[in-house]
């Protein structure tokens, strides 16, 4: 991890502005904190969300997540969450790298393995920790590097992202990472729920509805989509109605009523109560408080 560290500390150094920094390359993002910081609301997509110095926390629903230096929290789900920096200091600051996982290059890999990795039969979490070292490690660093030659990125980014498709699938969570790719399994209805949850998420939709499109029983949905995300597909919506209004009011410099109705609230009232309950404070100091840093 040593190579990571240098050169991940040589990169945020050589950039103007604040974490998180935005690559040349898609899906690449690289972080650096100086202090401890209080929670950060977004939608997770399936990425590696690695720690390279410091320590982070993760909490999706009812459960948490924590990951310090040599470790890496695995996203398989795109799911709702927040993340705080828990360990910092200006002398040795928390840097992170977010790879998001190519699920096409993963779904060659697969087929490709000679012995390709079993599905575990349990359901299981869409996320879990796990150490980075070895030769993931080198992946990232070289990914990293990568940066420094913004040419070679589209002939070379695709062979580093396949070597980590194998490491991953080939590792000791192998039974889990196979299940991102598989068609016909649980967890595949699991996540085609989710992505009508993405796109509709202003609409009220049905249990019945949503349990329709995963293929399951609404019993039997609602327990492994709670499994599977760690929350029920109300609360998933909830939190992606209030991620999005959040975006509005900062970005777009909507006002707290426009952007409740937008995100599909009846009642401001009602979506200021969730905001607050969410984010720890109402909409307007919520919003004002991030401007500076949005600006």
């Amino acid at each position: 991890m040593d190579g990571l560290l240098e050169a991940v500390r040589r990169y945020t150094q050589a950039q103007a502005g604040e974490s998180p920094f935005r690559t040349a390359i898609e899906g690449l993002t690289i972080l650096r904190s100086d202090h401890e910081k209080r929670p950060n609301h977004l939608l997770y997509k399936p990425a590696l969300c690695i720690t390279v110095q410091g320590a982070k926390r993760a909490i999706f629903g009812d459960q948490r997540f924590d990951y310090r230096a040599g470790q890496a929290l695995v996203v398989s789900v795109e799911m709702p969450g927040h993340g705080t920096v828990v360990q910092a200091s200006p002398s040795e600051p928390f840097l992170g790298v977010i790879l998001e996982l190519n699920l096409g290059i993963l779904r060659e890999v697969l087929d490709e393995l000679e012995t390709p990795p079993v599905a575990s039969p349990r359901v299981t979490r869409g996320v879990f920790v796990t150490d980075f070292d070895g030769p993931l490690a080198e992946c990232a660093l070289r990914m990293v590097r990568l940066l420094d030659t913004p040419k070679a990125i589209p002939v070379l980014y695709p062979a580093i992202m396949r070597e980590i498709c194998y490491w991953l699938l080939t590792g000791p969570h192998g039974g889990e990472v196979v299940k991102m790719t598989l068609t016909n399994s649980h967890t595949q209805g699991i996540l085609s729920a989710i992505h009508l949850l993405r796109h509709r998420f202003a609409e009220p939709i049905r249990i019945e509805e949503l349990a329709t499109v995963a293929q399951m029983s609404p019993s039997a949905f609602h327990r492994q989509f709670k499994a599977i995300t760690s929350m029920t597909p109300l609360q998933y919506q909830k939190q992606l109605r209030l991620i999005e209004a959040r975006r509005l009011m900062v970005s777009d410099a909507l006002n707290v009523e426009t952007a409740a109705f937008q995100v599909g609230y009846e009642s401001p009232s009602q979506f200021s109560r969730e905001y607050s309950r969410m984010f720890a404070m109402s909409p307007r100091r919520d919003v004002a408080s991030l401007k500076p840093t949005a600006a």
